[in-house]
């Protein structure tokens, strides 16, 4: 098979969330024992930092990898989803894993997990433990998929545990209350490993707390020590922070979001230093780690947080997907709105969100092209559309990202701003497309 060939098989021959929706989630860490102990436990032989969440989880995970790799380590970095290129989910110091290797993998092993019938999940996480042990990493950043108790990365034993927030996504499998989430979440607190909680949430603290009992894990909430001082948006759109304790620390992350994600983020290296693992200069223009807060896309790949993709004309894309991640975009849309002619958005979503909750937050005062993307859970153009109208929100329907985004871009002037979001699907074929 070839790459792309590769790909496909992954997808079409396991139950994979990502296209199939509900119907394509597997419960359970049965099969990912068993791929664990197949390949030789191989999470064992490095250490690894859990990170879980509704949103932020992915911004923390590349700040941190960033961080410890302006350090010397050697850092296995594996997130989801990917935005153009499966092979964006597992990372060593910022290089994609080779498409050989991942052909490789899926023709020399599919014989032993095709009769488990495994998650595409299940899969792709025991092929990036082995290729982290295989590439000597010294540590892996290790993203939650989906909830935490019950997610198959969940088999780690992390010396740092971190959940940034909680906020309602994924009702269907993790609970229809924010303790009930929070509940999920806190399955990947371990004995005795200290677990750090990005926002202070009055429902859900008591569950941390808790659950944080129960395994004799010490807990810090981050919000209780707030590093962050002051935040603002530079002209260039990256995030400049006052701090308590480092001076200024910049971020070549977008999105008013971003501080919160920063105060957890040093917290996290304050635990690891405090354990030996690094030390945090306390010069933000000299110190390596803190630097490497304004180098996290360079260092780790990252895209889609509040990314300017063209300055003529300005386009801006974020993958916030949720009401929580909403609750920010729609503030920033508004920032953008004061100091432009005309917003432009192009937006869609996919089934099993939360629509109307995340249309009663857009700015009424832009121009919307409807759309959806290329996969199985999008949600019909024509739907969105219809429930835009509740909210006064006016625009037009295309067929395909590249249609809507081609109709903005001809309509937008020079002191327009166009923004493309609602899903990680919409950003990711805007990308791929290279539009």
């Amino acid at each position: 098979m070839t790459y792309q060939e590769t790909c496909e098989y992954l997808f079409s021959r396991t139950t994979a969330f990502e296209t199939q929706g509900k119907s394509g989630y597997k419960e359970g860490l049965e099969n990912t024992l068993a791929l664990d102990e197949h390949f030789g436990h191989p999470h064992q032989k490095y250490l690894t930092i859990h990170v879980a969440g509704t949103n932020g989880k992915g911004s923390v995970s590349n700040m941190l990898s960033a961080a410890l790799q302006s350090c010397g380590y050697r850092v296995g970095l594996y997130t989801s989803p990917h935005l153009v290129d499966f092979r964006e989910r597992i990372r060593v110091n910022g290089e994609m894993i080779p498409e050989d290797y991942v052909m490789n993998f899926v023709e020399d092993e599919r014989n032993f997990w095709e009769p488990l019938s495994p998650s595409f999940f299940e899969v792709t996480t025991a092929m990036a433990f082995k290729y982290f042990a295989e590439q000597n990493v010294d540590i892996a950043i290790i993203e939650v998929g989906l909830g935490g108790r019950l997610d198959c990365t969940n088999i780690i034993h992390p010396i740092l545990s971190i959940i940034t927030n909680i906020s309602l996504d994924h009702t269907e499998f993790l609970g229809n209350t924010i303790a009930e989430i929070a509940r999920e979440k806190a399955g990947i607190i371990k004995h005795a490993t200290t677990v750090i909680i990005g926002e202070n949430q009055n429902e859900t603290r008591p569950v941390f707390e808790e659950k944080a009992r129960e395994m004799e894990a010490p807990i810090i909430f981050a919000e209780d020590d707030n590093f962050i001082k002051s935040a603002e948006i530079t002209d260039q759109g990256d995030i400049k922070c006052e701090t308590a304790k480092y001076g200024n620390v910049f971020c070549d992350l977008g999105g008013i979001y971003q501080p919160k994600n920063i105060n957890t983020t040093l917290h996290a290296l304050q635990i690891l230093e405090d354990k030996g693992y690094l030390i945090i200069d306390k010069d933000a223009t000299s110190g390596n780690v803190l630097k490497a807060f304004d180098n996290v896309k360079k260092l780790t790949g990252l895209a889609g947080r509040w990314q300017t993709i063209s300055s003529s004309p300005h386009v801006i894309c974020d993958t916030g997907h949720n009401p929580g991640g909403w609750h920010f975009i729609s503030q920033q849309l508004n920032h953008v709105i004061a100091h432009c002619h005309q917003l432009h958005i192009i937006f869609g979503m996919v089934n099993d969100k939360d629509v109307d909750a995340i249309l009663q937050m857009l700015p009424k005062e832009a121009i919307y092209y409807f759309t959806k993307a290329k996969t199985k859970r999008a949600l019909n153009e024509q739907i969105i559309f219809a429930l835009a109208q509740k909210y006064q929100l006016k625009g037009k329907t295309y067929l395909s990202v590249s249609e809507a985004y081609h109709e903005a871009e001809k309509a937008a002037g020079n002191n327009d701003v166009i923004f493309v979001g609602g899903s990680n699907y919409i950003v990711g074929e805007l990308l791929k497309d290279g539009i």
